[in-house]
């Protein structure tokens, strides 16, 4: 059985940062694999060491600079890894849920796996609908925020966390897409062993011509037309000095506001 996995490299912006157009300006980012994919990548690597899958591949969507991050992955036991990315896709900017899931669906077809995991979200534009889009798309059978799996033959059967705190255990046949909740397990921290071995495993870049698609592919009704950063309105007191100073100012300002009045 093969598993295929998506991961995310997504960006963390500075506790003071500056706006360049209509992104954060690249010096204040920091990089990183998002975090739900974490959850989702330790749940295909558990899955091919209980010996129910032979392959555990890796897909993200991202230009060069993303390989450092796909490399985390790869150390954590991913066999190999697909990076999709060409000019069309960095011009059209922001891509939607229709647009990712046109091009993971050619990349289900080049590589047919017999599952594929994706994070629940991404910590980023948190859309949080790739991996159903895409089961719509390949016509595989699905399940959205699964906090536990275990395979039985060609059959997924697990557990999601549903509204309320209510949680449904089900079955799902295999080919299927699910969509990992964080928790399900503990990500490992990648081996010094696993890094090294990282370096030589195959990242093999896709562009959209090698997946038979062109730049109508990544189209969008959705533009990007404005990044600010919004204004905060806080009446917030700071008090400064000892303990007993600011108890002191604390417990006016309270009874002032009538908290502990009879």
């Amino acid at each position: 059985m093969k598993v295929l996995v998506t991961v995310k490299e997504v960006a963390e912006a500075a506790d003071d940062f500056e706006i360049d157009g209509l992104d954060i300006a690249s010096e204040y980012l920091e990089y990183d694999l998002n975090e739900w994919d974490e959850y989702a990548v330790e749940a295909a690597v558990q899955l091919q060491e209980a010996g129910h899958a032979d392959e555990v591949v890796s897909v993200t969507i991202g230009p060069e600079r993303t390989e450092e991050t796909v490399r985390m992955a790869l150390a954590k036991g991913v066999d190999r890894a697909v990076r999709v990315w060409d000019d069309d896709i960095a011009a059209a900017g922001l891509l939607d849920v229709d647009a990712k899931a046109r091009l993971l669906e050619a990349v289900v077809a080049e590589e047919e796996p017999d599952l594929v995991l994706t994070g629940v979200q991404a910590n980023d534009d948190g859309f949080g609908a790739t991996g159903v889009s895409l089961a719509e798309r390949i016509g595989f059978e699905w399940a959205a925020v699964v906090n536990d799996l275990e395979l039985e033959g060609e059959v997924a059967k697990v557990h999601r966390e549903l509204e309320g705190g209510v949680e449904e255990h089900t079955e799902v046949d295999l080919p299927a897409v699910l969509t990992i909740q964080t928790g399900i397990n503990e990500p490992r921290y990648a081996s010094l062993r696993g890094i090294r071995q990282a370096q030589s495993k195959e990242i093999a870049p896709k562009t959209l011509a090698d997946l038979g698609l062109d730049a109508s592919a990544v189209e969008s009704s959705f533009t990007m037309t404005a990044m600010y950063e919004p204004e905060t309105e806080s009446d917030a007191t700071i008090f400064e000095g000892d303990a007993e100073t600011t108890a002191a100012e604390l417990a006016t300002v309270l009874r002032e506001k009538g908290v502990g009045a009879e």
